[in-house]
């Protein structure tokens, strides 16, 4: 009985406790169905890919495509979503509409993939063996809608924002047949080879995903093209299109300097990683602007007057020499992280201080050793870059590798305190590091040597080669020293992995100059200033100010920041005058004589309120001053290749 009694309590507690027991909860659902990831095996089949480019009213692009299938399985089509050259998942999906999906005249469902909304699921009728695929892509026609790619004037197709692709397969073994039908009368530019036009329409020899949606379009009713290398070893050429046929004025001699870009590169890198090279060149103020590398052409999209009003465009003149290194860095060499087999698989950003870091030191030289820039324009647009990045807060917390990551987190909308924040600091700030390292391999080799060696090895390898080679942080390191052996990990980390709240201008000083600040702005910083509507006394007030007195950016810990103000209001008056652009830096010059601080009336919304800054030092802006006594290396630098 004893035995038994204990054998039933014993059951009851366990009873007990398997009751009072909490549930395990709800599960995560496995995607249904899965989207089969991207391998290294040929597409069966060619896709015909046909858009419609002609209704400039509407700025609607109409797309046809007609996609091979296995009989009747099941496929998945994806949307572009990771775009290369904008490293981040910000494929304009929203502009995508209309889709229908037949097989043999039927119209067959889809369904959007509701975790990877890029994708989108079919399941074809038994025995089907080609899908037509009909949609369109509603490109903005209004600036807060995006970026303008239609005018009455000009067109940029890129043909990611006209594609649907199989999923499973890497993008250069998917074949694809391309045409387009372009506005009566226009003509056009592509790195696509083989054009065939039959009136208005374009087809294009059969090519790949992965190269189609390396090579856009320009296309327009105002339309120049000027050979830049008439004996070279390949084709290199400016394709101009422009809001009026006035704009394509280029003198012989601006376009002598364009000529003489190219054979800088030339000298430069050693090698050319393309058997022909398109610049696409929009000279629009009403089509979006654009800088976009690709690694046979490149999209630019810069003021009307950049050949008409030359003497005041120098800002904008790195652009084209900028974009034209990536075809060496970032298009043939491209981080190993950063590549990817197809666009749905996601990029990591980590290398851009090389990519585009890199790229933003050659683009800034080669404008110099071309003649695009003077001598002292480079000067003076080192000047505002060691200016900005000396004087960086950010820095304190935030190294610059992080900033690589903010294609990802931002994609360049505008955010309240980018000098605290940063943003893609790994350009400029890059920018500086190699100018550090340029100058450190001078120094240590006595001259012998220089960042052009590392260029040369490191992005001239394979002369002729168009394979992508991918590269990582220790390539990188080992190719340093082969020009120059140094702890180059432990230089680059503690400038680009490592918190550094130590201003990177050691390269500067090493080059024999330094920054100073003067009262007078120079003439870079004034057309920078005119080109962009604004007035910038960052290193005064700590204000950065567009038309009409809008507050574009306050500099974090400046006197403007601890009087307050912040992004998004707009200044009214200065010392009770309305507000005029030159009667706030006048203001700002009085104050250095006046005990008063300067006031400012600012609305914000509905609200008007009076803000003082006491900010007595006068305007100030930045200039480099040659360090006496010291090797003039920056002029070396910039001085160009015989």
């Amino acid at each position: 009985m004893r035995q038994a009694f204990l054998a039933l309590a014993s059951a009851l507690v366990l009873a007990g406790a398997a009751q009072a027991q909490p549930s395990p909860g709800p599960q995560p659902l496995a995607p249904q169905p899965p989207i089969a990831p991207a391998r290294d095996a040929a597409y069966p089949g060619v896709i015909q890919l046909d858009v419609d480019a002609t209704d400039l009213d509407r700025r609607i692009l109409k797309v046809r495509e007609t996609i091979p299938v296995a009989a009747g399985a099941p496929v998945t089509l994806l949307f572009p979503k990771w775009l290369p050259g904008h490293h981040s998942p910000n494929g304009p999906l929203n502009d995508f509409a209309g889709l229908v999906v037949r097989a043999g005249g039927q119209v067959v469902p889809w369904r959007r993939d509701p975790v990877e909304v890029f994708a989108f699921h079919v399941d074809p009728p038994a025995g089907t063996t080609s899908l037509e695929v009909e949609f369109q892509f509603l490109s903005p026609t209004a600036r807060d809608q995006g970026r303008i790619v239609m005018t009455p004037e000009m067109l940029n197709l890129q043909w990611n924002e006209v594609l649907l692709y199989p999923a499973g397969y890497f993008t250069r073994r998917i074949a694809i047949q391309p045409s387009v039908r372009l506005p009566a009368g226009w003509k056009f530019a592509s790195a696509l080879d083989g054009a065939a036009r039959a009136g208005d329409e374009v087809r294009f020899a059969r090519t790949d995903v992965a190269t189609l949606v390396d090579s856009p379009i320009f296309a327009g009713r105002w339309f120049r093209q000027i050979d830049l290398d008439p004996k070279g070893r390949s084709p290199v050429r400016l394709n101009i299109v422009a809001d009026s046929p006035e704009d394509l004025e280029a003198s012989d001699a601006q376009v002598a300097l364009h000529r003489a870009m190219v054979v800088q590169a030339d000298r430069l890198f050693g090698a050319r990683h393309y058997d022909h090279y398109d610049f696409l060149l929009a000279l629009t103020d009403r089509m979006g602007g654009i800088g976009l590398e690709h690694h046979r052409s490149s999209e630019n999209g810069t003021t009307p007057a950049y050949f008409t009003d030359w003497s005041k465009g120098a800002p904008s003149r790195d652009l084209l020499p900028h974009e034209y290194t990536h075809s060496w860095n970032g298009k043939f060499r491209r981080p190993a992280d950063l590549w990817t087999p197809d666009y749905d698989a996601p990029m990591r950003n980590s290398l851009l201080w090389v990519y585009e870091g890199q790229t933003q030191y050659w683009g800034q030289v080669l404008a110099a050793r071309s003649g695009l820039w003077t001598k002292q324009q480079a000067l003076d647009a080192l000047a505002a870059t060691a200016a900005l990045y000396g004087s960086r807060p950010g820095r304190s917390w935030r190294p610059v590798e992080d900033t690589t990551n903010d294609p990802i987190i931002n994609a360049r909308r505008p955010i309240p305190w980018v000098s605290w924040q940063r943003s893609e600091d790994y350009y400029s700030e890059g920018q500086l590091v190699w100018l550090d390292a340029d100058t450190l391999i001078r120094e240590k080799s006595g001259g012998r040597r220089s960042l052009d060696d590392f260029a040369r090895a490191f992005f001239g390898m394979d002369d002729g080669s168009w394979t992508p080679l991918t590269y990582t942080f220790d390539d990188v390191v080992a190719a340093l020293n082969k020009v120059q052996p140094y702890d180059w990990a432990s230089f680059l980390r503690a400038r680009i992995v490592d918190v550094a709240p130590k201003p990177p201008l050691d390269g500067l000083a090493r080059a024999g100059w330094k920054l100073v600040f003067t009262d007078t702005p120079t003439a870079y910083w004034s057309d920078n200033e005119a080109r962009r509507h604004a007035i910038d006394l960052s290193y005064s007030l700590g204000l950065a100010i567009g038309g009409g007195g809008a507050i574009d950016g306050v500099v974090w810990d400046s006197p403007a920041f601890e009087a307050g103000l912040t992004l998004g209001g707009k200044i009214v008056a200065v010392n009770e005058t309305a507000f005029a652009p030159d009667r706030l830096k006048q203001a700002v010059k009085d104050a250095t004589t006046a005990k008063a601080p300067i006031q400012l009336l600012v609305q914000t919304g509905d609200r008007y309120h009076t803000v003082a800054i006491d900010y007595h030092q006068g305007l100030r802006y930045p200039f480099l001053e040659r360090i006496p006594g010291t090797p003039d290396r920056l002029s070396e630098i910039l001085a160009p290749r015989k």
